[in-house]
């Protein structure tokens, strides 16, 4: 009911919603940027594909909420006090790695694409095609940010221990480092605007692990 009354109120709003999804681009390219269409329905498809990224956007809390419910009574107490932080904590991750992406990633994205531009040729990007961007890169942005919350994950099930996962530091950093390079333009820019947060975020994952791992034999007495 969240999704389908957000995907309403978004198709209704479809333009505006898609004007701002256009600034990081529009700020970069000048006020003369333009964009095209060639199909006569491609603006109509656009307008539904907007609305239904835009309502799982905006439906995402409620959607994990019922997920959480659903999967709750099966978890231990223990399993509950830490399954609700952590659920709380991925839905603001990807929040946040979605605001990374608009603010920070795709104008440094768009700055380098449009300066390789060969003069004499006009950038004209295709609104569908620029929208799968601009998703794509949201949505690589907001997993990506869920870093410390898989690395949480990992420690709380056993598969690995903080020792190594230190121990293993390089290899992660490498790991991230290629993933960074796939998910950008081949800019350094833009590959280490990524690398870095992820960086970081898995340091965060690995300090809270440790310190939950070192909790578990004070709770256990």
């Amino acid at each position: 009911l969240a999704f389908l009354a957000m995907f309403i109120l978004a198709f209704f709003f479809a333009k505006d919603i898609y004007n701002i999804l256009l600034i990081p681009y529009t700020q970069v390219a000048g006020p003369e940027a333009r964009l095209i269409y060639t199909a006569p329905q491609e603006y109509f498809i656009v307008q539904i594909k907007v609305a239904f990224f835009f309502a799982i956007f905006c439906a995402f809390p409620v959607i994990a909420t019922q997920i959480y419910r659903f999967v709750a009574p099966g978890l231990y107490r223990n399993e509950k006090r830490l399954a609700l932080p952590l659920l709380v904590a991925a839905v603001l991750l990807f929040y946040v790695g979605i605001a990374f992406a608009y603010f920070v990633l795709l104008p440094a994205m768009f700055a380098f694409l449009t300066a390789t531009v060969p003069e004499g040729v006009t950038m004209m990007p295709d609104i569908n095609a620029y929208l799968s961007f601009v998703l794509v890169m949201g949505l690589a942005a907001g997993l990506a940010f869920e870093m410390p919350i898989a690395v949480l994950v990992a420690l709380m099930l056993g598969w690995v221990t903080p020792a190594q996962l230190s121990e293993w530091r390089g290899y992660v950093i490498v790991v991230i480092a290629i993933l960074a390079a796939l998910l950008t333009p081949p800019d350094g820019l833009s590959m280490v605007l990524l690398m870095i947060p992820m960086w970081l975020l898995y340091e965060a994952g690995l300090l809270v692990g440790r310190l939950l791992v070192r909790a578990k034999p004070t709770e256990a007495v």
